[in-house]
């Protein structure tokens, strides 16, 4: 049985078998990430990943936006825990506690890259702040063109923290992700498309949601040994040289290569039929 959640909400395919939506679920406060959300976010996403029926999760938002970033009330009682436990007075201990719960918060959105399914980003709508933390970290994003994006953490007297300014670099290039992260400008979605933020930018919500679909329904239909081990390695490449990636793909596929989704593909080509894949 399903997890209720209170910030989020799961959705299972209607009709591409294998594509679950996870929708950011608080559309009264534009999605703003509560702590309760940090909670959720890598419960779901961890039964999404151990359920053998999901092969692709897209990441959208119910309501007109994205993602506000992170509650002010939420920032408030964070900076507040801190200094109102016991010890509190010890400036050393109240920093180590708010590292701790900044770990925590970390680990939420790191794990949209431990899980082994490809999360593909659907941004419509506002995308500021730790929403940005959040598409950077999944494995492919796309948007509307009414959708706009900020790196907002240093209008906030924030240095971002949970991820943006070590993901965006490397995809956006470094210039430009120093650019946006001092300026915290707002830039649209035809402009993410044109520093790689996004892949494409789609006229409308409902075309975002078609395509994005189609998109997934794509790789559902793959070997999943072979798509969790493209993800797997393209995520691992980022911190190693490239002899050590190339070293890293060839141990992978020492242990993966030789599968029966390999005999099955040589089997339908043969066959001149569409492979069929066992789940994971």
């Amino acid at each position: 049985m399903e997890e209720d959640y209170s910030t989020l909400e799961i959705i299972p395919p209607t009709s591409a078998p294998g594509v679950f939506t996870l929708y950011l679920n608080r559309p009264l406060h534009s999605n703003a990430l509560s702590l309760q959300f940090f909670t959720e976010f890598p419960k779901a996403l961890s039964s999404l990943d151990l359920n053998p029926n999901v092969s692709v999760v897209i990441l959208s938002a119910r309501g007109n936006h994205f993602c506000a970033g992170i509650d002010l009330k939420s920032l408030t009682e964070l900076t507040a825990s801190s200094s109102s436990s016991s010890g509190a007075g010890d400036r050393g201990r109240s920093g180590e506690r708010l590292r701790r719960q900044i770990k925590v918060m970390q680990e939420a959105i790191t794990a949209i890259e431990k899980c082994r399914k490809p999360v593909i980003a659907a941004v419509h709508g506002g995308c500021i702040g730790g929403g940005v933390d959040i598409v950077t970290a999944c494995d492919l994003r796309y948007c509307s063109q009414d959708a706009f994006f900020s790196v907002k953490e240093v209008d906030l007297a924030i240095t971002a923290d949970l991820g943006s300014l070590q993901r965006l670099p490397a995809i956006v290039g470094y210039g430009n992700a120093m650019e946006l992260a001092l300026t915290a400008r707002t830039f649209s979605g035809s402009e993410a498309k044109s520093l790689g933020l996004v892949s494409k930018a789609f006229a409308s919500k409902a075309e975002l949601e078609e395509a994005v679909g189609a998109i997934a329904q794509g790789i559902a239909a793959k070997s999943p040994l072979a798509v969790i081990g493209t993800k797997r390695v393209m995520l691992k490449s980022r911190d190693l040289t490239l002899d050590q990636s190339l070293d890293y793909v060839a141990t992978w596929n020492s242990a993966m290569l030789l599968s029966d989704d390999l005999q099955e593909v040589v089997s339908a080509r043969l066959r001149k039929t569409k492979p069929s894949f066992s789940k994971l």
